[in-house]
């Protein structure tokens, strides 16, 4: 039962952070040419969450080392 939960788990983890990756990738896309200090600390923020969630894709699928549930 345990590692129904944890497939299961792992699933929603590669969804949402596809949907999340593609999100901040397009957001930083869109403010790419904008100037100022507020909008380039906005960007800094949008590449590490994209960065954040390309990881969590990449533990999910097993990629990174970690103890889990094997695939």
């Amino acid at each position: 039962m345990n590692e129904i939960l944890a497939h299961a788990e792992r699933g929603m983890a590669v969804f949402f952070g596809i949907v999340v990756l593609v999100v901040a990738v397009v957001a930083l896309r869109n403010d790419w040419k904008t100037k100022g200090l507020e909008n380039q600390v906005f960007k800094l923020m949008l590449g590490l969450l994209a960065l954040g969630a390309f990881l969590a894709i990449l533990a999910a699928v097993n990629i990174l080392a970690g103890k889990g549930v094997e695939i």
